[in-house]
């Protein structure tokens, strides 16, 4: 069966239309020629099988003897083998034991003051939570795909989400953030009195990104890991659009039709019924126009229905066994497992979701630093983890909003919030990333923590017990952390106690608040705080849950913001080269970053096909005024229509025999089953044959191209 009633039949062949980008009036497209895919009553059944009455009973008799029990809310982690004679717990624990001692050489070696007990003590509190909720391997699991993927030089987030407040993470450098020196709470990614899955989310470069995803792979078996599905639903303008492109219906009047739905409201839209309803000029086209009528009936009809599958971008599975054993599979483009169920089925059938995301600006990162490095002598090199968080030329840049390329501050409302903000610390940074948000900006939250900055108004405090809290933020509750350890110290409740409290703040459930503020004022009339202080806080902190940021996750790519500000700051032209380098793709921000750079006094040049590598490069341009001065060469593969392989042609046949002196040389040079007559045009419109000898004009070298490729 197809559908559920005959009179689905019409629907549903709209619908395969749909998916397969056909019109309905398209006789050769996949279709029904019969409307009888439909669930028959056990009279139909019982006339089409007159013939063969025990087919019938045998249907029954099968179903009787079927008797499937999914075991559902199970977790089934891949086993992580761990060396001969140890455990799960005791490998993890010696790692962890390693890598606080790597940690502390390493603030050793920078001169940081620390407190090794400190370290010690909060990493042996989160490991019993971890081992006494059986996730040892989950975290091996984590830190094995992370190692390898640093022992093969691919660029590591160093934190994403909540899981950036895990010492343990960071000792076996899963992630790169010190959750004591940026205070950070374990409980707000696994909270030791809610027994739930941990989540990591890693970002890697952008690039190879799909060599960790292969590396898995091979490591637990091909048939055991998968992406996960997602559905794409047809939704009421959507589906308008959709079936009046199958119906041959001109794309105006199908886009004059659905913007007469009324918009989402917090990303629903109204069912195509009940727009109807609301609309006075829908309905009248409904009642009046028999077209109009059919459309939105089939609408109607498909709304709510999956359009098409698609893969999550960074969820991927890992099972114990084959997954088909867990849940239903199909085969990818490239022949990887996908499940078909989505995400939320996938994890409700036990299956344990992992996110390998790409991040361009790690990309980006990577290939400055690189183009920095290659002009240092050895034990020179720049190290982006250790450069220094209190540069006053950086913060000055960032308060001007000299953004452009840097990461999350590139937009023109983050620009407009920096000039008044000034940031002028890290922790400015911070808390920019998380105030950046429509409920920050809208609920005044924003101006109000730059007026407390500046000094425009008085930090103030609840409660004198609070400034320990709200120091950082100037008196403003900026993060789902503050509300948290705002309810340990004035309510007495335990940090996992605390996240329960932020999870019902967020929830808003009448019945359960009822409950916590019940606790929460128990709790501050026994630390001696006044009731109506008390009661106060506790609105506030109500208040504030539904606008606070994840600390953790703000920290982390704070931290990232910063680095990709210093390497402009100090490496403009590495930096803006690895810009363009990892935008090669998108002419728009090649304009865009092009016109950057010459904002900043930096010369971008022309690709030249004995100068460009692939990439944007930085050489020596020294004068007599400036011997360090550079300069930024176009790279070759940012040439529109001019494909990696050309260029590599270009490179190898440059680098076998030395610069190209013509045209015609280049033509007898290079591959041109690579680098065709195409290619070669765009090379010599884009300039990159300017530098030849004798300086011919770019309509000479296209007017003498078919004769150099013919030669």
């Amino acid at each position: 069966c197809h559908y559920v009633n005959r009179v689905d039949a019409a629907a549903h062949e709209v619908l395969m239309a749909i998916q397969t980008g056909k019109s309905v009036k398209d006789e050769k497209r996949l279709k029904h020629v019969v409307d009888s895919y439909y669930m028959k009553s056990p009279a139909e059944m019982d006339k089409h099988f007159h013939d063969v009455p025990e087919a019938l009973e045998n249907t029954v008799a099968i179903a009787n003897r079927c008797n499937v029990k999914l075991k559902l809310d199970q977790t089934y982690l891949p086993h992580y083998k761990v060396p001969e004679g140890e455990t799960l717990d005791t490998y993890i624990s010696n790692l962890i034991q390693k890598g606080l001692e790597r940690r502390f050489r390493e603030m050793t070696a920078r001169g940081i003051k620390f407190d090794p007990d400190r370290y010690l003590d909060r990493c042996k509190t989160e490991l019993g939570v971890i081992q006494k909720m059986g996730f040892s391997g989950y975290f091996l699991i984590v830190w094995d795909f992370i190692n390898w993927a640093k022992e093969h030089g691919i660029p590591v987030g160093p934190g994403r989400g909540s899981g950036a407040g895990s010492a343990v993470a960071w000792a076996l450098r899963i992630t790169d953030i010190d959750p004591i020196e940026f205070k950070l709470l374990f409980e707000r990614f696994l909270n030791p009195e809610r027994v739930s899955m941990p989540d990591f989310d890693v970002d890697f470069c952008m690039n190879r990104r799909g060599e960790v995803i292969k590396y898995v792979q091979e490591k637990y078996g091909k048939e055991q890991v998968g992406q996960i599905a997602t559905f794409h639903q047809l939704k009421a303008r959507g589906v308008i659009r959709d079936i009046a492109r199958a119906m041959e219906i001109p794309f105006g009047e199908a886009d004059k039709l659905a913007k007469l739905v009324p918009e989402p409201v917090a990303g629903k839209s109204p069912p195509v019924r009940e727009a109807i309803e609301q609309t006075p000029e829908l309905k009248a086209l409904y009642n009046d126009s028999p077209l109009h009528r059919e459309l939105l009936d089939l609408a109607a009809a498909l709304e709510g229905l999956n359009r098409n599958a698609g893969m999550h971008a960074a969820g991927v599975v890992i099972g114990d066994k084959p997954l088909w054993e867990y849940v239903p599979c199909f085969r990818g483009q490239n022949d990887e497992i996908v499940t078909q169920f989505a995400m939320k089925e996938v994890e409700k059938a036990g299956l344990v979701k992992f996110d390998f995301l790409g991040l361009k600006t790690l990309t980006v990162i990577q290939t400055a630093v690189r183009l920095v490095n290659e002009k240092r002598p050895p034990g020179e090199e720049l190290d982006i983890d250790v450069i220094p968080m209190d540069d006053a030329g950086v913060y000055k840049m960032i308060s001007r909003a000299d953004t452009t390329g840097v990461f999350q501050l590139e937009s023109s409302g983050f620009r407009e919030m920096l000039k008044k903000l000034k940031p002028d610390c890290l922790e400015d940074i911070i808390a920019a990333v998380a105030l950046y948000r429509p409920g920050p900006l809208e609920g005044g939250m924003v101006d109000d923590f730059i007026d407390r900055k500046h000094g425009r108004k008085k930090v103030e405090y609840p409660h004198p017990s609070l400034a320990g809290v709200l120091a950082d933020t100037y008196g403003v509750i900026v993060y789902q952390e503050q509300v948290m350890q705002i309810a340990q110290v004035m309510g007495g409740y335990s940090l996992g106690g605390a996240d329960l409290l932020r999870r019902a703040m967020g929830k808003k459930k009448a019945e359960e608040m009822a409950k916590q503020k019940a606790t929460f004022m128990e709790g501050a009339k026994g630390l001696g705080v006044d009731t109506k202080i008390a009661n106060d806080v506790f609105e506030l902190m109500e208040f504030f849950a539904g606008y606070g940021f994840n600390r953790s996750h703000s920290a982390a790519y704070g931290w990232v913001t910063y680095q990709t500000a210093y390497l402009k700051h100090h490496h403009p032209h590495e930096f803006m080269a690895g810009l363009m380098s990892c935008d090669a793709d998108n002419i728009d921000n090649i304009v865009k970053f092009i016109a950057e750079a010459r904002a900043m006094n930096l010369v971008v040049e022309r690709p030249d096909v004995n100068e460009s590598s692939l990439d944007f490069t930085v050489t020596p341009r020294p004068t007599a005024e400036n011997p360090d001065n550079k300069i930024v060469r176009f790279g070759l593969g940012a040439v529109k229509g001019v494909g990696t392989n050309a260029v590599e042609a270009v490179l190898e046949a440059r680098a076998a025999d030395g610069r190209f002196d013509s045209l015609f040389e280049l033509c007898r040079r290079v591959d041109t089953q690579k680098c065709n007559r195409r290619v070669l045009e765009q090379l010599i419109k884009s300039g990159a044959l300017d530098g030849l000898p004798g300086q011919q004009h770019r309509a000479q070298l296209l007017a003498a191209l078919d004769g150099a490729i013919e030669r």
